[in-house]
């Protein structure tokens, strides 16, 4: 009986937990929950650069891109001061060290990444363009499922910002 209520209480503690942490906190696998559940969508037939700009955000609130002038899905482009291959250089290093992200689609001025969360597994899109008149990187980060990201694609593009801003001026 008691094995039963210890059993019955973590996964009670590890439903809650989820509701208090987004989708890219790094908090260890429950394998109950990876076995049962599993979120990742379908990627989006939207993805990529049409015109020099990426998807406009849905109504939804999680997601953000640079390119709009909703000020609920804005986020600030990345802008950077060296020439724009080592700016891209630089930011694929970024983003080889973004935990639970790996980077699944490159091209000489577009990198597509894939971000899923450990415990459910989420899975948020993130695009960034780097236009070759401007030294700026847009960008843009959409969860796949759900209707609210407790703000995770601004954060987590914000961290970015931080760190490449950080590794590109040690430089």
């Amino acid at each position: 009986m008691f094995s039963l209520i210890a059993i019955f209480s973590s996964i009670i503690i590890s439903f809650s937990g989820l509701l208090a942490f987004s989708s890219s906190t790094i908090i260890p696998s429950n394998p109950l929950f990876a076995s049962v559940f599993h979120f990742s969508g379908n990627i989006p037939t939207s993805l990529g650069i049409s015109e020099d700009q990426l998807a406009p955000c849905p109504d939804s609130p999680n997601c953000v891109v640079s390119q709009t002038n909703d000020e609920t899905h804005f986020i600030e482009p990345l802008s950077y001061q060296s020439d724009r291959q080592k700016a891209y250089n630089d930011f694929v290093k970024i983003l080889s060290v973004v935990p639970e992200t790996e980077i699944v689609e490159q091209t000489e001025n577009y990198i597509r990444t894939k971000s899923t969360s450990k415990i459910m597994g989420f899975v948020d899109d993130a695009e960034f363009y780097f236009p070759v008149d401007k030294k700026i990187i847009h960008w843009r980060s959409a969860s796949r499922l759900g209707e609210s990201d407790l703000g995770v694609n601004r954060r987590r593009l914000e961290q970015i910002r931080f760190a490449f801003n950080d590794f590109s001026n040690d430089k």
